[in-house]
């Protein structure tokens, strides 16, 4: 009786302990904080330094940069334009993302693309471009070697290319000059925005944060991608505090059930709770080979002695032979066909209530990933597939 006793009390603990043990995803690998986003930026600039791969000189564009630099480093080349050259300059776009609370003298990294005709960007330097966002602003400045992943060299009749030539980055290239304005400390109600929207996750994280984050915040879900915090005002001092233990909070994660197919590559994945009902499959391939032979019959060369003898012979209708007139080169075609078809007999599937039965149900069948994507779509076709079909 005493150890049926504990056990008793022990029950309640395991059960509890097991609840708590379910599979999910922190909420900062799921959700990001509304208005906390990076920002895009763009600008045009020129590469310079390269060994004669740059643009041509009939590129209009890059020659009417150059002219405008060089007038700007007080060097006049406007009324000479027709005299500048590009082989060893490219007309470049650099873009950036500049990362929410970036500050002023933070670095970021750029990617440099050719924007003409250069065939390699190999061992040029980018010329200070200033980078500007959608509202015209310059919120940073980037200048700097180029590194590539790859390279280029060839000579008359050979070449070698290794990767991408014309794309390349400038690590850590670009200073921020301005700041992206945001009065985040003082917010007393921020939102949770979910990456795949869903009314259960949504419903299931408010539940979570009210239980775990006790008095200073109280959440609930706006809809299935939002969940709407709000911190007591006593708390608003260590705001960064409540966020850094809101990010590390576990939420069960509730998925549709979506088999992706990627026809390009053969591709299946199936998610955790795909089903499929009873169902009768029966797939066979169909297989054509059709072979052309051409058969060629060559006679002797044409000289006396060959010519002769290579004439064939020829019965007349009094039984004598005679000697045909002469050879002839003679073109056959022979064409062969065969029709192979497979042979399956009809399998019927039972109702798979986990993936791991509706795995072994389609991997009885024995066919190619290929193949299993014509059969996934004719089961739902049939109605037999309880999943969302996409087709990428």
């Amino acid at each position: 009786m005493k150890q049926l006793g504990k056990i008793l009390v022990l029950l309640p603990i395991i059960l509890t302990f097991a609840a708590t043990q379910v599979e999910g995803a922190r909420i900062k690998d799921i959700c990001g904080i509304g208005g906390v986003r990076s920002n895009q930026l763009v600008g045009y600039g020129l590469a310079v330094g390269l060994m004669g791969t740059g643009d041509d000189v009939k590129n209009g564009y890059t020659r009417e940069t150059i002219a405008n630099m060089l007038t700007r480093q007080g060097v006049h080349m406007r009324d000479r334009i027709a005299d500048v050259k590009s082989k060893n300059t490219a007309a470049v776009m650099v873009t950036a993302n500049l990362p929410p609370f970036a500050k002023n003298g933070t670095r970021i990294d750029c990617t440099v693309s050719s924007l003409g005709d250069a065939t390699s960007l190999q061992g040029s330097t980018l010329i200070m471009t200033p980078l500007r966002g959608p509202d015209g602003e310059i919120y940073a400045v980037c200048q700097g070697p180029i590194l590539l992943g790859g390279f280029s060299a060839g000579g008359a009749s050979a070449s070698v290319v290794k990767n991408q030539t014309t794309v390349g980055i400038v690590a850590a290239g670009a200073l921020v000059e301005r700041e992206v304005e945001m009065d985040f400390a003082n917010a007393k109600t921020f939102a949770l925005n979910l990456y795949n929207p869903d009314f259960t996750t949504a419903r299931q994280m408010a539940n979570r944060l009210n239980a775990q984050m006790g008095n200073s915040i109280s959440a609930y879900a706006k809809d299935s991608g939002t969940v709407v915090i709000r911190v007591d005002d006593s708390y608003l001092a260590s705001l960064t505090t409540i966020i850094s233990e809101i990010e590390n909070i576990d939420v069960p994660v509730s998925m549709s059930a979506v088999v992706v197919l990627n026809e390009k590559t053969g591709t299946v994945v199936m998610g955790e709770y795909v089903r499929i009902s009873t169902v009768a499959i029966a797939h066979g391939n169909l297989s054509i080979t059709i072979k052309e032979n051409i058969n060629v019959s060559q006679p002797l060369p044409f000289s006396p002695s060959a010519a002769q003898s290579a004439r064939p012979t020829v019965v007349d209708e009094k039984g004598g032979a005679v000697m045909a007139p002469g050879g002839q080169t003679v073109v056959t075609k022979d064409t062969d066909v065969k029709v192979a078809e497979e042979k399956r007999k009809l399998l019927m599937i039972p109702q798979a209530v986990t993936i791991q039965e509706v795995v072994q149900a389609l991997n009885a069948i024995g066919v190619s990933p290929r193949d299993l994507i014509t059969i996934l779509q004719t089961i739902k076709a049939a109605g037999a597939l309880q999943a969302e079909l996409r087709i990428i």
